[in-house]
């Protein structure tokens, strides 16, 4: 996979946890920041750094639009899309890497 393709993704701080949706143009390097806390925030303060769901995309704006998409959904719609690529909710990170 290249790493410079528009993505849209969800981080997780554990099984069930506290859900974090983004949205990159380089899906590799930015889930990288999260793990190493290279920024303060909302995945910082929960520990949200497990990669359990990703979608790629031909262009930012598709991605964009997709992330809010899932962010106007509720959780369980979250949960569901998780589920259906990653019913472990195993971090995906090293797949993509």
């Amino acid at each position: 996979m290249s790493e410079k393709l528009p993505a849209t993704y969800i981080l997780a701080s554990r099984p069930n946890g506290v859900l974090y949706t983004g949205v990159t143009s380089n899906l590799v390097k930015r889930v990288w920041q999260h793990k190493n806390v290279e920024t303060v925030g909302f995945t910082a303060k929960y520990h949200v750094h497990l990669l359990v769901w990703f979608e790629r995309h031909e262009n930012m704006e598709a991605a964009i639009l997709r992330e809010k998409q899932i962010k106007a959904g509720s959780r369980a719609k979250k949960i569901a899309l998780i589920e259906a690529m990653n019913p472990y909710w195993k971090d995906l990170y090293p797949e993509i890497c």
